[in-house]
């Protein structure tokens, strides 16, 4: 039986043989990656090659095999020179394939060119300040775990919440793997370690993940995944605190008008709620409420609280006294801006101190 290496060779030779005789031209490189670049070798290790094709007639080149007498499977794929560019736009971890195949044939020189610019990209992404574009990037990958948790919460049996838990754990994976600006550069059976060895990432992430891949029952799954998913929010929402600017201050210019505001869209819609006995009404107008202080407090330095804390579905009349307990508190970062809420005794009153621009405005 030929040696792993012997092996490797003579299927790289064969795709060179059938590109002379069947699509002359159309491969611009060959590389190799993953374990037998790294070195990272077990008897069983299969071939992973970069194929970089010119056109669309490389495609015929593709193939996937089972040679029995090694016990080991092929899949020969290749790579459009659009593909590679977007892996150099590091949208994604998996990018090892870009950034360390060993070139073990090349038709011309200025592939390798190319070959070299794409890889300079991604390496300039990774390497340049952390800025809030790259959280984006690793929080839209986050966003992508989300859902597949909130599919394995609503999952009413094992075997289905296991299929969106292993989403989940592949885009948080991925979603941390961004958060440093790394990529992977082993197998997943070496994922662990690359995991360790991330600087933002919840403690215990590792013993985390392999406590959802050893849950036996549908709540073990579920209530382990939901601890994961919590440390990931945790951990993301600090590198988003660590990035955010100074909060400007609460003034007149920050706040004008904010209060009236809040008074005129939900002030009556509670009002009513209490009257018809519309709990959807009243959840709903405090969840707006919480929004807009949500909103202002995300920019404006402001004392802020749960809107929705003031809901009690056993009783609206507390209900309603709890949002006017809300409005009144914000009403101090008024008092604190020197700000007067523009009230007027009747609208003759406000039209004329609107038409003569005295204090309505």
């Amino acid at each position: 039986m030929d040696t792993q290496e012997v092996r490797n060779q003579k299927i790289i030779n064969a795709v060179l043989e059938k590109e002379r005789s069947l699509c002359p031209g159309a491969v611009a490189l060959i590389g190799v990656y993953g374990s037998f670049q790294t070195g990272d070798v077990h008897p069983l290790s299969d071939l992973d090659l970069l194929i970089l094709i010119n056109d669309d007639r490389g495609w015929a080149l593709q193939t996937a095999f089972i040679l029995d007498d090694a016990g080991v499977g092929y899949d020969i794929y290749c790579t459009g020179w659009d593909s590679l560019r977007r892996d150099a736009e590091y949208t994604h971890p998996h990018i090892s394939k870009l950034m360390d195949a060993s070139i073990v044939y090349c038709a011309d020189e200025k592939y390798l060119f190319e070959l070299e610019a794409l890889r300079d990209q991604a390496k300039r992404l990774m390497d340049a300040p952390f800025a809030e574009a790259d959280l984006k990037r690793a929080e839209d990958t986050l966003k992508e775990a989300r859902l597949c948790y909130a599919q394995a919460m609503a999952s009413g049996s094992l075997p289905e919440a296991r299929v969106q838990a292993g989403g989940a754990l592949y885009c948080a994976e991925d979603s941390l793997a961004l958060l440093n600006r790394t990529y992977y550069r082993k197998g997943v059976h070496r994922r662990y370690e690359e995991l360790a060895a991330l600087q933002k990432r919840p403690a215990d992430l590792c013993g985390m993940i392999e406590g959802v891949v050893t849950a036996k029952t549908l709540k073990e799954l579920k209530d382990r995944l939901t601890l994961l998913m919590k440390a990931l929010s945790a951990c993301f929402d600090a590198e988003r605190l660590a990035l955010k600017p100074r909060k400007k201050p609460a003034d007149k210019d920050a706040l004008r008008g904010t209060y009236e505001e809040m008074f005129s869209n939900w002030h009556g819609k509670m009002h009513l709620a209490l009257q018809t006995g519309d709990r959807h009404l009243a959840f709903m107008t405090l969840e707006s409420l919480h929004q807009m202080l949500a909103d202002i407090g995300e920019e404006t330095d402001i004392q802020t609280c749960s809107a929705l804390s003031a809901y009690d579905p056993c009783s609206l009349e507390r209900t309603l006294e709890a949002f006017d307990a809300v409005l009144n508190a914000y009403l101090k970062e008024y008092e604190k801006a020197s700000l007067k809420v523009n009230r007027f005794d009747s609208a003759d009153d406000f039209t004329r101190a609107y038409l003569s621009g005295d204090g309505a405005g």
